[in-house]
């Protein structure tokens, strides 16, 4: 396929900007802008801990010695005929053999396997070894022994830990205490044998690292070697009751032999130490291309019941992967092919896509697939079309796509027709849908293709569509170049291409979140800290104390527990007012008729005041008063709110707020830590995005007062941590721009 390694990024940050929306603090509290305190920057990280205690880097474990050790022990060998271990002992001898390594046979009842010397407990081993393998039921026992041995890495195959229930659950616990104590790293248990496969030396150029939790799931990424694709490194994580998919993410990220990283995730076992081993992936611009099973309801569950793991709440693990540049693929197909052409690409040198087809059809059909997915086909300009037209007939159309109606044969023309096409500088890469073979026009084709590919700096991506896969020109020509990456699907070449630019216009631009993220509280957690009520929902009126104690703006308003006192207070607030029963109990005060709107006169106040009260009292409802509030009449309602997730902690959303959160569901997902640009990307991801612009006539929304408000909560989700479980802002009123937000009702709950 392709041959080269990545080039040399640079990144950038845009300095976040402070809009003010109502009343603030005397303090800058925006999102993630507090400064360093202690001198670190990019890729320093000297405070481990950011303000809710949670780590900000993580060591990467020196797996070396795992990957290539210099003496093996395996315990539970066997050369008997018919025994499971016998064939396992026999690869391992193979491995061990390919890669350098001393094996040591470890089994009480034995004096030699395979003709090497068998030694009948750990403890009689003849020299420190830095891997044991355990080919016994229950590894428990042995870890102990591991540990008096000094023993680094174990794996460990057994299976009927957490993948089977609560027993098998608490049995992994048991020993993933052992070996946290023992000070050894272990792989499994319910792992395989994939780590010990035999991998192709004759191969050059970037490699692929793969991670599996299910070892089936990576033979499709294995199998690139017989392509010509070189795999280093192959991690079966099993049910991690030690070593994770984050482990291995950080460690490949580190290697200067891996050009990516490919991923089979059925669960994460720890948000936190996943968002860390991405981050270093982006920090080092190696691409991440992983599958993570539980897009579903029935496949959370089946990915529970494999390896005992939480896969989480989809959508937020969608969000997290996103932010870290992690691209997310539902196919192994799809992992395969996407790798392959990151891990060997070369960073693109523009971002137009040019379609070359011999047939107007076949050109027209990609092309429209290729713009619906979201990559730009530039028309060529009326100069390089008459460049074209020079050996491609007048009447075929060469804007982009083009179309030369039969690629030349035997002739220069093919070539010239490729070079001029690749000489465009709005051209980054070329695209050649073959849909099956034609020879000799598809064989010159081919080989014109593979030549102007070594000739270029540009990508140059064939998609063979025949569903044979013998052909000489596939086989031999395409398949042999280093320099062609070629697919055999329209949707793989797509999501791959598409991928490709996605991740070098990520890492090109990346600042880690994790260098900013506060690391001291600031004044404003220690007022909300005074507002907490352990095990309860805070009222609307505490609620908003706790937003402004974060500087966001709420209407004016007064808690009242009088007629009298209403009247006063519309009079102070200024007419028309808003009145609303407030008290900890109360989640939805509309459906109940707990809500008064545009009240204009003093009458009408104290009516309210007593209807409110009473339907409060034939409920039931404690109250700890009446609000008397500003009506706000103009703006975009939006929702801003903080949710717990169970694998990466807090968890910020935004979306159309009202009774349109309800009714849509057009939220976007943030997982702290993320700055400014994150926060306008995720308002970019929602369908009613158009509604902060203005429509029919409506001016544009105070977009940097809303970024603003996003940031505010991040930080206190942040600083208040276990204290906050939930937070609802609905509706955040977004007033037209440069006249802030507005946060019109609010709802927290304490743990």
């Amino acid at each position: 396929m392709l041959g080269s390694t990545h080039g040399t990024l640079t990144t950038h940050s845009r300095p976040a900007r402070v809009v003010a929306c109502g009343e603030q603090p005397p303090h800058t509290v925006h999102g993630m802008s507090e400064p360093h305190r202690d001198g670190g920057g990019q890729g320093a990280c000297p405070v481990d801990r950011d303000v809710s205690g949670r780590p900000l880097h993580a060591p990467v474990p020196d797996l070396d010695r795992f990957f290539r050790p210099e003496s093996v022990a395996v315990i539970g060998a066997s050369d008997r005929e018919g025994r499971p271990n016998t064939g396992i002992t026999r690869q391992l001898i193979a491995w061990a053999e390919r890669v350098g390594a001393r094996l040591h046979p470890v089994n009480p009842g034995r004096t030699e396997v395979f003709g090497r010397p068998c030694h009948a407990g750990v403890a009689d081993l003849p020299e420190p070894v830095d891997l044991a393998v355990l080919l016994v039921g229950d590894p428990l026992p042995v870890i102990e022994q591991l540990a008096e041995a000094k023993v680094k890495f174990a794996v460990a195959f057994a299976s009927g830990f957490a993948e089977t229930g609560e027993r098998g659950a608490a049995a992994q616990d048991r020993l993933a205490e052992a070996v946290t104590r023992s000070g050894l790293r272990l792989l499994g248990p319910n792992t395989n044998l994939n780590a010990f496969e035999k991998f192709r030396t004759d191969l050059d150029g970037p490699a692929i690292a793969l991670i599996t939790q299910s070892g089936h799931q990576g033979r499709p990424v294995f199998s690139l070697q017989e392509l010509g694709i070189r795999l280093s490194h192959w991690a079966p994580t099993g049910n991690e009751a030690d070593l994770e998919t984050a482990d291995f993410l950080s460690y490949f990220a580190t290697r200067p032999e891996v050009g990516a990283i490919a991923a089979y995730v059925e669960g994460l076992k720890d948000g936190r130490s996943f968002l860390l081993a991405a981050d270093r992936a982006a920090r080092n611009k190696v691409p991440v291309v992983a599958v993570k099973v539980g897009r579903t309801e029935t496949g959370a569950r089946t990915a529970a019941s494999h390896t005992g793991k939480l896969t989480g709440a989809d959508e937020v693990v969608d969000a997290a992967m996103r932010q870290f540049g992690v691209i997310r693929v539902d196919g192994l197909d799809e992992l395969q092919d996407t790798a392959a052409l990151l891990a060997r690409a070369r960073k693109p040198t523009a971002e137009g896509v040019a379609v070359y087809s011999i047939s107007g059809g076949t050109g027209a059909h990609f092309a429209d697939l290729a713009t619906a997915a979201g990559l730009r086909l530039p028309p060529l300009g009326a100069a390089k079309q008459a460049e074209l037209h020079q050996w491609i007939p007048d009447y075929l159309h060469v804007a982009n796509p083009v179309d030369n109606g039969g690629h030349p044969v035997g002739d220069w023309r093919g070539h010239k027709i490729l070079d001029a096409i690749l000489a465009d500088p709005s051209i980054g890469i070329l695209i050649c849908p073959i849909t099956g073979p034609f020879p000799p026009m598809s064989d010159k084709l081919a080989q014109d293709l593979v030549d102007a590919a070594e000739q270029t700096d540009k990508l140059v991506c064939v998609v063979w569509g025949s569903p044979v896969g013998t052909e000489d020109a596939y086989r031999s020509t395409l398949l042999g170049s280093t320099r062609v990456a070629t697919f055999r699907t329209f949707a793989n070449c797509i999501t791959a291409v598409r991928a490709y630019l996605d991740h070098h216009r990520f890492v090109d631009g990346y600042r880690s979140p994790f260098d900013d993220a506060p690391r001291v509280l600031s004044p404003s957690a220690r007022k909300a800290h005074a507002l907490m009520r352990p095990g309860q929902q805070l009222s609307e009126h505490a609620a908003k104390q706790l937003l402004r104690a974060y500087g966001i703006r709420v209407p004016r308003e007064q808690l009242v527990t009088s007629a009298a006192a209403a009247v006063r207070a519309a009079s102070l607030v200024g007419y028309p007012v808003v009145m609303k029963a407030s008290g900890p109990q109360l989640a939805h005060k509309t459906e109940l008729g707990l809500v008064k709107v545009h009240l204009t006169s003093a009458s009408q106040v104290r009516d309210a005041y007593r209807e409110l009260t009473d339907i409060a009292r034939y409920e039931d409802i404690p109250l700890d008063g009446v609000l008397v509030c500003q009506m706000i009449e103009r703006g975009v309602e939006m929702v801003v709110g903080v949710t717990r997730d169970s694998l990466f902690g807090p968890t910020v959303t935004v979306g159309l707020g009202g009774v349109l959160v309800e009714v849509l569901q057009d939220v976007a997902v943030g997982v702290p830590p993320f700055g400014e640009d994150q926060a306008r990307a995720m308002l970019d991801e929602l369908r009613g995005r158009a509604l902060l612009d203005g429509v029919r006539g409506a001016p544009p929304a105070d977009i940097d007062a809303l970024v603003e408000v996003v940031l505010r909560v991040q930080r206190m989700a942040l600083e208040l941590g276990d204290e906050l479980a939930e937070l609802d802002i609905n509706p955040l009123v977004v007033l037209p721009r440069g006249q802030g937000a507005v946060a019109l009702d609010a709802l927290a709950v304490c743990p």
